[in-house]
């Protein structure tokens, strides 16, 4: 029986270092530091936008919203070089994917099942992103936050998704994510949420606990 299948992008899918990695050789030393700091501050502007119910429009713009928090990050360790931002910016466009992640979306199309993207991203972040890891023949569709007017975890959000996948209830929907922030949020929403931990971080959210923990997205089509 066909099932549907839904990711994460980043982080899960894709390696948001990875940009840094790539296109950051002039930080040096505070390579780690901005990649971190860019990450939370992206992701604490999605948040606060949400519930100031200020997330419709334009400021749903993911793409908007990283160059500003690249912006600010950059400018508080002191960093003034538009060759190094444009370059990273460019980077975060065509961000590596997992090595585990082919693999298992060959495996689920193999098996009949429908796999998603569901992702805070912009349609045009992620298609890039797809198509620079290859992987648009594997998936049945993307799926964005944009017309829901707010981010993850807000709940109109898996909502949103769910009607965008056919899911007939939210419990046809598996899951997976490496933003435990995110699990606690699909799984508030019934879905089947498996919480992909590629970094060993501790348990949070213990009252949304995911269906189980796992370290890669291996195997992951016989969950």
């Amino acid at each position: 029986m066909s099932r549907i299948f839904m990711f994460d992008a980043y982080g899960t899918l894709f390696d948001v270092h990875s940009a840094v990695a790539r296109a950051g050789q002039g930080l040096g030393p505070l390579a780690e530091p901005v990649s971190q700091m860019w990450r939370a501050k992206q992701l604490e502007y999605t948040w606060t936008l949400s519930l100031m119910g200020k997330a419709g429009g334009e400021a749903a713009d993911f793409a908007a919203l990283t160059a500003a928090a690249l912006d600010f990050v950059l400018a508080r360790h002191g960093i003034a070089d538009p060759a190094l931002r444009k370059g990273l910016l460019a980077a975060y466009q065509r961000l590596d994917a997992y090595p585990d992640v082919l693999p298992l979306l060959e495996a689920l199309k193999a098996g009949g099942h429908r796999a998603f993207i569901f992702t805070n991203g912009t349609r045009g972040m992620i298609e890039a992103a797809v198509e620079a890891a290859g992987l648009g023949p594997w998936l049945a569709g993307i799926v964005t936050v944009e017309a829901a007017g707010c981010f993850k975890p807000h709940p109109q959000v898996y909502a949103h998704a769910a009607r965008e996948a056919g899911a007939g209830a939210p419990g046809e929907i598996t899951f997976a994510s490496s933003n435990r922030w995110d699990i606690a949020g699909a799984a508030a929403c019934g879905w089947r949420a498996f919480w992909i931990n590629r970094t060993g971080q501790p348990e949070e959210y213990p009252g949304f606990p995911p269906v189980s923990v796992r370290k890669g997205l291996a195997g992951l089509e016989g969950v």
